[in-house]
């Protein structure tokens, strides 16, 4: 008797999640966050809906816009992204981790947005906004009941892979930010503080950690000189981490490699030929126009991502499932 229960309760799941046709749903939600700002999240699901054609920002996506979730028990994924940037950075590797059952949550970090640097030298901040967006996602999102809170990863660009890496367990040493600065006062990190003018916090937040996240895909991780020697030593999670070749951003050895030093056991990917910014998609015209510097690459970045998206998802499917 309780085999054949076993058995109706899988056959059930199985047929709730082929009932899946392959559309990914969106939407653009507030997620509470305490005292401060309520933070600004898009999702992408799986749903049957048909899909259409929509704006998101100065690129476009296909998507069923505010559609229903379809199927159940999906592992849920953060996206965190690069400083002055938004939470549809990355939308396609979201679409694409959708398109494979996962339900998708990119947060934009209030103060280190495109429209907004106002909090860019508070970066220790940045990791504790994953915990107020995992905690609506499985508990208030109209959605949540499709959602496996047992299986959460994280995925994370730039000062987005330094906040994915605290929220793993990293601990930063931001006193060595000035040394770094003195020494490579061109690096798009130290000139990026210089240019906006803003002083360091007197007491920096303590870096916030959330054990909830099971899986973390790290790319081109800002910080990375801040963690060493012993700043990733409670990160016991499985991490897939990249590096861009030719990183003209976060010149190697500082950033990736002293995070691959660190974790050793992590999946290490080198992306060949590649720059800092080919870790986010191929640029429509308008934003070519808007930020040429993001746009401008040596490889094909529609081929690259298919490769690079399907790794993510691979990745995932292997720790989560």
């Amino acid at each position: 008797m309780r085999l054949w229960a076993w058995m109706a309760g899988l056959a059930a799941l199985l047929a709730a999640q082929a009932a899946w046709a392959g559309n990914v749903g969106f939407e653009r939600v507030t997620a509470p966050a305490g005292a401060d700002k309520p933070l600004v999240v898009g999702i992408w699901y799986p749903t049957d809906a048909p899909e259409a054609p929509m704006a998101l920002g100065p690129s476009s996506q296909v998507v069923a816009l505010g559609a229903p979730v379809a199927g159940a028990n999906h592992p849920l994924i953060l996206i965190s992204h690069g400083t002055g940037g938004s939470f549809g950075d990355h939308f396609d590797t979201a679409k694409a981790l959708a398109q494979a059952g996962f339900i998708v949550a990119a947060v934009s970090h209030t103060g280190d947005t495109y429209d907004d640097r106002s909090r860019t030298r508070r970066i220790s901040e940045r990791p504790g906004h994953l915990t107020p967006v995992i905690d609506y996602m499985t508990t208030t999102w109209r959605g949540h009941d499709a959602i496996d809170a047992r299986r959460i990863g994280a995925f994370g660009f730039s000062a987005g892979g330094f906040t994915v890496l605290g929220a793993i367990g990293g601990e930063i040493d931001l006193s060595l930010m000035a040394a770094h600065c003195r020494q490579h006062p061109h690096f798009y990190d130290c000139a990026t503080i210089g240019k906006l003018g803003e002083a360091p916090p007197a007491k920096p937040a303590p870096v916030s950690h959330d054990a909830r996240i099971k899986a973390a895909v790290v790319a081109a991780p800002a910080m990375g000189f801040a963690f060493a020697p012993a700043g990733l030593a409670k990160v016991t999670v499985p991490v897939q981490l990249w590096r861009a070749e030719w990183d003209t951003v976060l010149p190697q050895p500082y950033y990736a490699e002293v995070v691959h030093g660190l974790l050793p056991k992590a999946e290490y990917r080198l992306a060949p030929h590649a720059d800092h910014f080919d870790f986010l998609p191929p640029c429509s015209d308008q934003l070519a126009k808007l930020a040429p510097d993001v746009c401008v690459s040596n490889i094909d970045r529609a081929a690259f991502h298919k490769t690079f998206n399907a790794e993510v998802v691979r990745f995932f499917k292997k720790t989560l499932d």
